[in-house]
């Protein structure tokens, strides 16, 4: 099993791109107008449909954030609970029990969610930025300096 345990970077990459492509596809064109009459359908689902371009906003950046492994754990957040909204408003008016409607939002929501608590990994702008990676600020070790083990400038 340790075996697997290497694989966590490049899954932790493969699931960022395949999430930041999702929500480029589906966010893109609530900004363009592409797809008919988008803020009639936010309308109809009982929100302002202003919130075409808010959710627009969130995918389309959300989306190219998670590509580049950069303030994922920000983007995951959000875009997870955009995704919450989504299956509130829009997805489940047939009930809970109708998983059929609502289960891609909800893969979204699971997978924004991991990468939410556990971030980008080590092939990301996030790791040098953030977790002291190479060259990168921070703390070599990744967590909290130890008591006594200030650094020494």
């Amino acid at each position: 099993m340790k075996y697997f345990d290497r694989l966590q970077t490049l899954s932790l990459l493969v699931l960022r791109v395949v999430l930041g492509i999702i929500f480029l596809y589906h966010g893109y064109p609530k900004l363009t107008h592409t797809h008919g009459n988008l803020q009639g359908v936010f309308v109809e689902h009982g929100l302002p449909a202003y919130f075409v371009y808010v959710a627009g906003i969130l995918e389309t950046f959300g989306g190219g954030l998670l590509l580049l492994g950069l303030f994922t754990r920000v983007a995951g957040l959000l875009l997870a609970t955009e995704m919450c909204v989504a299956i509130w408003k829009v997805h489940s008016l047939h009930g809970i029990y109708a998983v059929r409607d609502y289960e891609f939002p909800l893969t979204l929501v699971a997978a924004c969610l991991v990468l939410a608590t556990i971030g980008a990994g080590l092939i990301s702008l996030d790791h040098p930025i953030f977790e002291g990676g190479p060259r990168g600020g921070g703390n070599r070790g990744g967590g909290k300096p130890r008591a006594g083990r200030g650094r020494e400038d």
